[in-house]
Protein backbone atom coordinates (compact mmCIF):
# COMPACT_ATOMS: atom_id res chain seq x y z
CA UNK A 1 0.00 0.00 0.00
CA UNK A 2 1.02 3.70 -0.93
CA UNK A 3 0.60 6.44 1.66
CA UNK A 4 -0.62 9.80 1.42
CA UNK A 5 -0.51 12.33 4.07
CA UNK A 6 -1.37 16.08 3.60
CA UNK A 7 -2.10 18.71 5.28
CA UNK A 8 -3.25 22.45 5.52
CA UNK A 9 -3.87 25.29 7.69
CA UNK A 10 -7.05 27.37 7.45
CA UNK A 11 -8.66 30.62 9.01
CA UNK A 12 -12.11 29.21 9.08
CA UNK A 13 -14.50 28.42 12.04
CA UNK A 14 -15.53 25.18 12.80
CA UNK A 15 -18.23 25.73 10.80
CA UNK A 16 -17.05 27.12 7.75
CA UNK A 17 -14.23 24.36 7.93
CA UNK A 18 -16.77 21.76 7.73
CA UNK A 19 -18.80 23.41 5.04
CA UNK A 20 -15.32 22.76 3.23
CA UNK A 21 -14.68 19.58 4.15
CA UNK A 22 -17.87 18.83 3.11
CA UNK A 23 -16.72 20.33 -0.53
CA UNK A 24 -13.64 18.45 -0.46
CA UNK A 25 -15.52 15.32 -0.09
CA UNK A 26 -18.04 16.02 -2.88
CA UNK A 27 -14.89 16.90 -5.24
CA UNK A 28 -13.10 13.48 -4.12
CA UNK A 29 -16.79 11.35 -4.71
CA UNK A 30 -16.86 13.22 -8.15
CA UNK A 31 -13.39 12.81 -9.25
CA UNK A 32 -12.93 8.80 -7.57
CA UNK A 33 -16.48 8.11 -6.96
CA UNK A 34 -15.81 7.50 -3.12
CA UNK A 35 -18.43 7.05 -0.69
CA UNK A 36 -17.86 9.13 2.70
CA UNK A 37 -19.14 9.17 6.16
CA UNK A 38 -18.74 11.79 9.00
CA UNK A 39 -17.55 10.32 12.61
CA UNK A 40 -16.83 13.08 14.60
CA UNK A 41 -14.58 15.82 13.01
CA UNK A 42 -13.18 12.68 10.78
CA UNK A 43 -14.49 12.42 7.06
CA UNK A 44 -13.64 8.84 6.12
CA UNK A 45 -13.73 7.97 2.75
CA UNK A 46 -13.62 4.77 0.76
CA UNK A 47 -14.02 2.70 -1.88
CA UNK A 48 -12.35 -0.25 -3.63
CA UNK A 49 -8.64 0.42 -3.41
CA UNK A 50 -8.48 3.37 -1.40
CA UNK A 51 -9.29 4.44 2.04
CA UNK A 52 -8.22 7.47 4.07
CA UNK A 53 -9.91 10.16 5.99
CA UNK A 54 -10.53 14.29 6.33
CA UNK A 55 -9.45 15.28 9.94
CA UNK A 56 -10.78 18.69 10.64
CA UNK A 57 -8.14 20.03 13.26
CA UNK A 58 -8.53 23.59 15.09
CA UNK A 59 -7.11 26.10 12.17
CA UNK A 60 -5.73 23.43 9.98
CA UNK A 61 -7.09 20.22 8.01
CA UNK A 62 -5.74 16.71 7.33
CA UNK A 63 -6.01 14.31 4.58
CA UNK A 64 -4.56 10.62 4.91
CA UNK A 65 -5.33 8.22 2.49
CA UNK A 66 -3.64 4.59 1.57
CA UNK A 67 -3.97 3.18 -1.45
CA UNK A 68 -3.92 -0.02 -3.17
CA UNK A 69 -1.84 -1.47 -5.33
CA UNK A 70 -3.70 -0.30 -8.70
CA UNK A 71 -4.09 3.25 -7.45
CA UNK A 72 -0.59 3.21 -5.98
CA UNK A 73 0.70 3.60 -9.71
CA UNK A 74 -1.15 7.28 -10.12
CA UNK A 75 -0.41 8.74 -6.63
CA UNK A 76 1.24 11.55 -8.08
CA UNK A 77 -2.03 12.48 -9.84
CA UNK A 78 -4.18 11.94 -7.23
CA UNK A 79 -1.81 14.10 -4.77
CA UNK A 80 -2.03 16.68 -7.24
CA UNK A 81 -5.89 16.57 -7.48
CA UNK A 82 -6.43 16.80 -4.02
CA UNK A 83 -3.48 19.63 -2.88
CA UNK A 84 -6.02 21.76 -6.49
CA UNK A 85 -8.87 21.07 -4.00
CA UNK A 86 -7.33 21.93 -0.90
CA UNK A 87 -6.26 24.95 -2.10
CA UNK A 88 -8.84 26.25 -3.97
CA UNK A 89 -11.93 25.06 -1.75
CA UNK A 90 -10.29 26.10 1.76
CA UNK A 91 -8.89 29.34 0.19
CA UNK A 92 -12.28 30.17 -1.20
CA UNK A 93 -14.11 29.16 2.43
CA UNK A 94 -11.42 31.72 3.89
CA UNK A 95 -12.18 34.60 1.53
CA UNK A 96 -15.51 34.18 2.06
CA UNK A 97 -15.48 34.38 5.43
CA UNK A 98 -13.13 36.93 5.37
CA UNK A 99 -15.93 39.11 3.76
CA UNK A 100 -18.78 37.78 6.08
CA UNK A 101 -16.28 38.81 9.44
CA UNK A 102 -15.24 42.12 7.58
CA UNK A 103 -16.85 45.17 9.89
CA UNK A 104 -19.16 47.36 7.81
CA UNK A 105 -18.71 50.79 7.58
CA UNK A 106 -21.55 53.09 8.91
CA UNK A 107 -22.61 55.83 6.54
CA UNK A 108 -22.20 59.17 7.48
CA UNK A 109 -24.81 60.97 9.54
CA UNK A 110 -27.09 63.53 7.83
CA UNK A 111 -27.00 66.64 9.50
Amino acid sequence: MSEISIRRTHTLNPAQAKRAAEDMARELRKAFELDYEWHGNALHFHRSGVEGRLVLEHKAVHIEARLGFLLAMVKPGIEQHIHDNMDRIFRSASKAGARKAAPRKKPPRAG
